[in-house]
Formats: C-alpha cells, structure tokens, sequence
C-alpha cells in the first residue's frame, strides 16, 4: 500500500491529510496489543482534529493496556477518487493499516449531515454495510456523539451506540470486547453483555412497529435489555482525563490552537437548544487545574493561540479568577487568548479590557431573534437594553467589529420578528455613532441568520419546521430592511438545514434512504463543493419515504418519538411544560435562580449540579 500512496500523494490536495507522523501521535507495537481500535470521524482531517472529543477518547483508549487506538479520517474527493482508481481501501494513520484489520471501528458523530460519510467511509474500508451482515467479533461498529442521542436512522449499520460522555464507558467497553475475544464470544454473546453496560444501545435487540397513519407505534425491546436507555456523565472533570500532551497537526485545520473545557452542561435552558438539555447537568472543573492543564498544554503543542470553551464560557464563575492567572501568561509567551460563546447579559467591561491586554477581536453574540416577545418564547433570557448596554460598553472600549446571530422559522415567528432583527441591528449602529471611543476605522456589523431545525430532546421537538420557500421568503424579507453599507447579511442555505431535520428527527425507515443516497454518491454533505439536495430528493423518491413527514408535518403531543427510548436526564413532562410556556411567552430562570426541576440532576450521585 505505501508505494501506491506514494505514488497518489503528490496529485491531491493536503497530501498532509492522509500520512500521520505528527508530533504527539501514538504509535505502540502490534505483538503487544490485543484490541485494536479505528477511531473514526466522519468528515476530513482538518474538521476532525479540531474536535476536542476526539482528541479525549483518543487519549483515554491509548493510555489502556494492550489496546491502541488509531485514528480514520473521510478523504476528500480527489483521494477517493484515487482510491478508488487503485484499489486501495481506507487506512488509519498511524500503522497505515486497513480498517478491515481493527477488531472495533469508532466512530463519533456530531452532525447529522456527517451520516453518508459514515456509510461511504465504512465502504472505502471494505466493510460490511448492514450490522446483520458482519458477523463474528472481528470488525465490530460502533459509535457515539450528540447524533447517538436518536440513533435509529443509523440503527442498520452501526452494531451499537455509546451514549453520553466517553471516558468512562469506552475504558468498560473495550475491557469487555478483550474479555469476549480472548474467550472466543460469539458476536451474539458480546452484544448480549455489552447491553448490559448502562449507557449502551444495541439496536438489533428492539423491534420498531408503525401505526397505520406511519407513525410510530412501538419500539419493543427484545432479549430483556432495557425499554429506556440513560446517558453517561462523567461527574469529576478534574480528575477525568484532558489531553495535554494532544496531537499537532501537520497541516492546517480549522481551529489550530489549545482548547480548554471550562464546564459541561448549561444553565440557561434556550428552548431551542439541543446541546443545552442533553449535556446536563452541569459540572464544572476548577480554576487551578484549568490553569495547570492550560499551561501544559500550550508548552507541549507549541499553539500560540487558546480558547477557554463551553457552552456559554462567561457563565464560568471563576472566569475572573481564571482569565487574572493566564493573561500574564500569554502575554508573556505572545499567545492568544480567545474567550467565545459570550452573553450578553453577563459580558463584563472589566473582562473585556483583560481581553484587550492580549490581543482585540471582534465580538460575537446570539440574541437569536429581533424582538423580545419572540425572545421569551425560545427562554433567551435577553432583553435589549442588555444587548445594547454591552455593545455601548465594547465600542466606548474601541471594538468596531461584533457579529450577531439569529435564527429564522422560529416557533411563534412573524414577519414583525423578521423585521425586528433589522431594527435590533440598526439600534446596535446607533449606539457606535452614540458611545463609539473610536470612529476613524467605521464599525463591521456582521449578521448570520439559521434556519431552525426542531432538535429532538428539546421542547421544541414536536414543532413543524417551516417550508424552505417559507424560510427563503423570510430572508429576503429581512435582507430587504437591512439598508445599511455598514451590515454584512449572511445566511443558511435551506436544503441542507431541511435535510439536517430529517435527519435528526427520523426513525428506522431513513436508514435505506441514507443508503440509497450514498449509492447515488451523497458523501461530504456538509460541504459546499459536494452537497448535492437533488442526490437526497431522489434518494427519498426511491424509497417511497416523505421527508415533510419529518419536518413540516410535525409530531402530535401524544405520539411516540423516534427518540423516547433515549434518556438524557431531562423528563419529557418538563420538556412539555417548557413548551407550554414559550406558547404563552413565559420566561424560566436559568439554574442559578433556582433549580427548576429538569430531571438531570438524578444523574449525579451527589443530586446537586454545580450550576
């Protein structure tokens, strides 16, 4: 296989890709291991080697005995291509070894869009397709990720799902796949055993039914394993695992720097948010180990650039504490602190003129809709007079570029919350001509609009998605009120945002779509160069499966979810509740007023998050 990669090599782009031999990768010696794992993310190298959990797992399985962990990245076109040409199937970095030689095949999936990449990468590999048709121990699949959280449109590939965070469960997975190979298990005994680890999907042993109407009538579970299945947590962040010592690309990817997680979980509740409910509850990690493993971190990769990350990193109560031991830090050594995922409601003056100490860039905040009344409904928790005291605060500060993001198709929406993000925008100008400390470079407004996607495990996950016409209808509306050359609009593409509710709210029935649309050459979806919405048309088309079944058909209150065998610790009776009250535009507190009663913190031992 090397002579013919190093033949293909110089005719692609980023070469880089597809080599490994960085500094800080893990290479061990085969006669020592006993489980070999290919960890795989599906999409390119520069998506998947910015990805913090990645870099996590990788960590924990290699620091196992006897077990390494490669990693498995999808090629671009251009090396498919010649993969294909030559014959050559997809490899892992570190040993070059084809994926058909790894006893269990990883993969993390974050994005819905990611899922024929999964399939096309499992293909490249020369592995059977359909979990059914893989049989013995050897080549096992496996995945997790925000995705795994509805798993059943992926559920006749993948053998079975991780869900939750994967520190802990991975380490029991794989001790428990090297005790079944040693003793020489059946497929069918380890999957058996393996249902047995709390946090553990296998689909095989539920059986989907559908009512007349095509809804869902029943996941029945088989064999005795459980009719729901919970989350992972990991509850002490400081002393779980953080990669340090982490891999440094050889080529550039798309966020090249140090990446500290301040705290999982969030305490605000935006309705809309996915993330927001399933990672409860939140935990956060203390600012002297943040300090010490910042600080290591930047010395063994060499980054000259850190970002402190979460959810909503100025909710981190010793931001202050945090940000006073590391600034004289990176001025010294000429590193770049980045603090996204700001609110503006809680963006502090005195945290912004730390900021400034290192390096100015712009500012970046979500109001998410125009208007307050649309803000309530989704628990933005965000008035305007915030939005704009901390714009006045940032320009008087000097800061001239913000960015500000919105969604459209929200629940509620009306064309007067259309055009009240115009009138939020231009309220935002004028505060920079009224408080600005420096007018001479002008000011950058940069404005992004989504289109909503009903996520489930949300209390929007009942909720119609609006047409894509309805969305391209509203966007040119508000690009209409935004007149000033000050303004930069950009926003979403609907087929693809479309085609991502389909994905995330689907059930069994996707799965041959998902397969149809690969065989009509679907791959690196979440790409411009590649995404073809007609490819998916067709696919559906084929099947006899209408995707407006997913999205702007709605789910009735009372059906069954795709999803509702999956507990992410938050109780579908508040989801209901918090749904009840964005109809009548009732505001819920975030966790730090008072706990109001999610259901997460039954997660934790101690029953108390650190909100």
């Amino acid at each position: 296989m090397t002579s013919i990669l190093e033949r293909i090599l110089p005719t692609v782009q980023k070469p880089a890709r597809y080599v490994g031999g960085e500094y800080n990768q893990i290479v061990k010696n085969k006669q020592d291991i006993e489980v070999r794992v290919a960890f795989c993310f599906p999409d390119t190298y520069e998506i998947g080697m910015s990805n913090l959990g990645m870099r996590i797992l990788y960590g924990v399985m290699n620091q196992m005995d006897k077990v390494w962990c490669e990693r498995v990245f999808a090629p671009w076109g251009d090396m498919e291509d010649a993969m294909r040409k030559h014959g050559l199937p997809l490899w892992a970095l570190e040993s070059h070894d084809p994926l058909a030689e790894f006893d269990l095949i990883a993969f993390t999936i974050g994005y819905e869009m990611s899922y024929s990449n999964l399939l096309n990468m499992l293909r490249l590999g020369k592995i059977p397709l359909h979990a059914k048709d893989r049989h013995g121990l050897h080549g096992l699949v496996f995945a997790g990720g925000v995705c795994a959280y509805n798993p059943e449109p992926l559920a006749d590939f993948v053998d079975f799902f991780s869900l939750g965070e994967g520190e802990e469960i991975t380490v029991e997975i794989l001790e428990l796949y090297r005790k079944a190979k040693a003793e020489s298990w059946s497929k069918q005994a380890f999957l058996q055993e393996v249902s047995k680890i709390p946090g553990i999907y296998v689909p095989s042993f539920y059986e989907d039914t559908y009512n007349p109407d095509r809804t869902l009538h029943a996941l029945t579970p088989l064999s005795g394993v459980p009719v729901k299945i919970t989350k992972r947590i990991v509850e002490n962040l400081d002393s779980a695992y953080f990669p340090v010592d982490t891999i440094v690309p050889s080529t550039e990817i798309v966020h090249d720097r140090c990446n500290l997680e301040l705290f999982r979980g969030c305490i605000r509740g935006c309705r809309f948010c996915q993330a927001g409910f399933s990672c409860r509850p939140v935990r956060k990690k203390s600012h002297e180990a943040l300090q010490h493993q910042a600080k290591e971190a930047l010395a063994l990769s060499g980054c000259h650039e850190l970002t402190l990350a979460s959810l909503s990193t100025s909710d981190y109560r010793q931001l202050p504490e945090l940000t006073d031991d590391l600034i004289p830090y990176c001025e010294e050594k000429k590193i770049n602190l980045s603090v996204p995922s700001l609110r503006a409601d809680n963006f502090s003056r005195e945290l912004m003129r730390k900021l400034q100490t290192v390096r100015k860039s712009g500012l970046t905040f979500a109001p998410e809709a125009g208007t307050q009344r649309l803000r309530d409904v989704i628990n933005k928790n965000l008035t305007e007079e915030e939005i704009l005291t901390t714009c006045a605060n940032a320009f008087s500060g000097g800061w001239n570029n913000v960015k500000l993001y919105f969604m459209l198709g929200l629940p509620t929406e009306t064309d007067e919350d259309v055009k009240g993000i115009a009138e939020l925008v231009y309220k935002v100008l004028q505060t920079w001509r009224e408080t600005a400390g420096d007018k001479k470079r002008g000011l950058r407004i940069h404005v992004a609009t989504a289109f909503f996607v009903p996520k489930p495990h949300t209390p929007f996950q009942w909720e119609k998605q609006i047409t894509p016409e309805e969305y391209t209808r509203r966007q040119r509306l508000l690009k209409e009120c935004i007149l000033s050359k000050a303004v930069e609009y950009n926003w979403h593409a609907p087929d693809l945002s479309y085609l991502e509710a389909v994905l995330a709210r689907g059930d069994r029935r996707l799965g041959k779509v998902i397969e149809e649309a690969v065989n009509r050459g679907a791959k690196l979806d979440g790409w411009d160069e590649y995404f073809s919405y007609q490819t998916w048309l067709d696919a559906f088309k084929a099947c006899g499966v209408d995707p407006d079944f997913y999205t702007t058909r709605g789910f009735a209150m009372d059906e069954l979810l795709p999803w509702e065998h999956i507990d992410v610790g938050v109780s579908k009776r508040f989801l209901q509740k918090e749904r009840e009250r964005a109809y009548v535009g009732l505001v819920t507190p975030d966790c730090r007023h008072a706990c109001v009663g999610c259901g997460a913190n039954c997660l934790l031992k101690e029953g108390n998050c650190d909100a």
